[in-house]
């Protein structure tokens, strides 16, 4: 089964606990898809991941780059897996209905947005109806991140 975890956006934004998140996957040897709500997202996402430190950045691609199957970490709004990735995260709400094609599947979600966490809840209770492995983690007041269930 894939186990399918929900992390709990409450201190910090998507775009600073995303980059972590992929590059703990990528140094498992992992790859990994991205997939947004939107295009707008996608393309936010895309230059946030070239520059989201001073010293470092993450490799990816998406649609518009080409070379789909060689890039480690794929963005985009669609339910393509081009790379062949192993870690699915899904963010603004996107979702998947075979989530059994991938080893793990990550649910962001922010919960300073009351529709965005009753999306959760209700993605959980689908989830576990389906007999995945589920945990939740939530990030504390300083940011990092605690397993709740």
């Amino acid at each position: 089964m894939t186990e399918i975890l929900y992390y709990h956006l409450t201190e910090k934004t998507l775009e600073d606990a995303l980059p972590g998140l992929v590059q703990k996957s990528l140094e498992r040897g992992w790859k990994v898809v991205v997939q947004a709500g939107s295009p707008e997202r996608v393309a936010s996402l895309d230059t946030h991941l070239w520059a989201y430190r001073d010293d470092s950045f993450l490799p990816h691609g998406a649609t518009k780059d080409g070379t789909e199957s060689e890039q480690p970490v794929w963005l985009t709004d669609g339910i393509d897996t081009p790379n062949d990735a192993q870690i699915r995260f899904l963010v603004d709400g996107a979702k998947i209905d075979e989530p059994g094609m991938f080893e793990r599947v990550v649910h962001l979600f922010d919960g300073h947005d009351n529709e965005a966490v009753e999306t959760a809840r209700e993605q959980w209770k689908s989830d576990k109806q389906s007999g995945h492995e589920l945990t939740y983690w939530q990030q504390n007041p300083i940011g990092k991140w605690e397993k709740k269930a």
